[in-house]
């Protein structure tokens, strides 16, 4: 009997976790997007031209703070690459009245955060404190910003520091791979610098790139939490008030190739970097888009695009590469936005084994993108994961200061956020397929990995396409051909 019972219980296990398995087959349906409160965004503008931003947030007792600069890699000379990065950088490592570990206690002691950093569109020092403590953060902000001396000390260390990443990140097929398309793919430099620029830079060019582009008319001082307009407006009169004006100097961004109407072959060109003995190899296509910057309408397509595409875990290349196919631990896709263009990249990473099969697998989505095979019933829940992304990131301090950077380094007014909802949702199946006919082709593949294990793979999958291969002892960005041999 009690064998009977045991089998009876086997068998009922069974039947449940095959049950279990079909419904866990049959993806449920998405639910109705949710509402997203955008605050109000209050502005006030000092009599030094420095503009004062305030999202009031009074539901938790926080404030996040950001200085925002609108100069970052842009503005610097490619021979000088990392130039931005390193000078907001230097800004916490010391001031007139105050060392680097001082700045950092006194913040800790306050339980608050500051940090500062540039990109290619600007650069910023942010603060996150309790609003009670808010008074005292404000002037070490204000300190490090105005007052920075750049101690030749500190700056060698940072130097070193960054220098020894290079050289790691120079040994990571992925790093690497991104790292040449600044320059073959984007025309661009790398906004950390090159191991060659970043031995030049000296004080002086940090305080040179300081001193044109750290000046009130060029920057944005954003608040997001407990504090009123009229709050903010008397801490950056009394902090930021005497800060003289100047019209800055910065230089304008590389331009790129557009893109073209008609069908066009997905890849025009083909690079691979040979990196040997390499754990994986990188697989990634890039494309610059000319036409197409952060205010444009298109905006929202290329966002719902890359959401379909690329954009999350059920994107249909991490579909493809990964959970069909097992060849990635994930598979993605961006837009790197500038103010007047974009830089759109495919990535995954895989065994040098299955290199060229990968890369055959994300010109085939690019492909398919372009061909219309996009329903509504795929794209409605990739709308709604943009949205559902959007609304979460308001929520917190960090993210509606974020996003309000990102409006003042486009150059955009912060009523763009409202826009959103509408831009995400207008989006349709027609616009992802001219959108992606128009610009996702004529881009350049670019694999790093052991060239040995994957070249006759590669040449046999791509039996048309001439491949242009770099040796990674080789390679120098600054050369015309990628080459040390051939450096000017």
């Amino acid at each position: 009997m009690k064998v009977r019972n045991l089998v009876f219980s086997f068998a009922l296990c069974v039947s449940l976790l095959a049950l279990n398995g079909i419904a866990q087959e049959v993806i449920p349906a998405p639910g109705s997007a949710k509402s997203v409160n955008i605050p109000a965004v209050q502005e006030k503008r000092l009599k030094n031209g420095l503009t004062v931003a305030v999202i009031e947030k009074t539901s938790v007792p926080i404030v996040t703070s950001t200085l925002l600069v609108r100069s970052g890699a842009s503005a610097e000379a490619s021979t000088k690459a990392g130039l931005a990065n390193l000078t907001a950088s230097m800004l916490t490592k010391g001031t007139k009245t105050r060392t680097a570990e001082q700045i950092a206690e006194q913040m800790e002691f306050l339980g608050g955060s500051i940090g500062s950093n540039a990109g290619w569109n600007g650069s910023s020092v942010t603060i996150s404190v309790t609003s009670d403590k808010l008074d005292q953060a404000m002037a070490i902000m204000s300190d490090v910003v105005l007052n920075p001396i750049f101690k030749q000390e500190e700056l060698d260390l940072l130097k070193s520091q960054t220098l020894d990443d290079l050289k790691y990140n120079l040994t990571q097929p992925g790093y690497v791979a991104t790292y040449v398309a600044s320059r073959y793919s984007f025309d661009e430099h790398p906004a950390g610098g090159t191991p060659a620029s970043i031995e030049a830079l000296s004080r002086a060019d940090i305080q040179s790139f300081y001193g044109k582009a750290f000046k009130p008319d060029n920057a944005v001082l954003i608040f997001a939490g407990d504090i009123s307009l009229a709050k903010a407006t008397a801490i950056a009169e009394n902090l930021f008030g005497k800060w003289p004006a100047s019209v800055p100097e910065t230089g304008p961004g590389i331009g790129s190739s557009a893109g073209s109407g008609g069908e066009q072959p997905v890849i025009k060109r083909m690079l691979v970097v040979d990196l040997p003995k390499s754990g994986q190899a990188s697989v990634n296509y890039f494309k610059p888009i000319a036409t197409v910057g952060r205010g444009s309408n298109e905006y929202y397509t290329a966002s719902v695009l890359n959401s379909v595409l690329g954009g999350g875990y059920s994107s249909r290349l991490n579909q493809e590469i990964r959970i069909k196919r097992g060849l990635s631990y994930g598979a993605g896709s961006s837009f790197t936005w500038r103010g007047d263009r974009t830089n759109f990249g495919a990535r995954t990473q895989t065994k040098n084994e299955s290199a060229a099969e990968v890369a055959e697998l994300v010109v085939a989505e690019l492909k398919r993108l372009a061909d219309g095979i996009t329903a509504d019933a795929e794209l409605n829940p990739r709308k709604l994961v943009l949205i559902g992304g959007f609304g979460r990131n308001l929520e917190a301090t960090g993210g509606l200061v974020g996003a309000l950077s990102d409006m003042y380094s486009f150059g955009l007014p912060a009523t763009e956020l409202n826009k959103y909802l509408a831009g995400v949702t207008g989006v349709g199946v027609a616009d992802i397929k001219a959108f992606a006919g128009k610009y996702l082709n004529k881009g350049d593949m670019i694999i790093v990995g052991d060239y040995s294990v994957f070249k006759d793979d590669l040449a046999k999958r791509f039996p048309n396409m001439k491949i242009d291969v770099v040796k990674i002892d080789e390679l120098n960005i600054e050369s015309p051909t990628l080459r040390k041999t051939d450096v000017p």
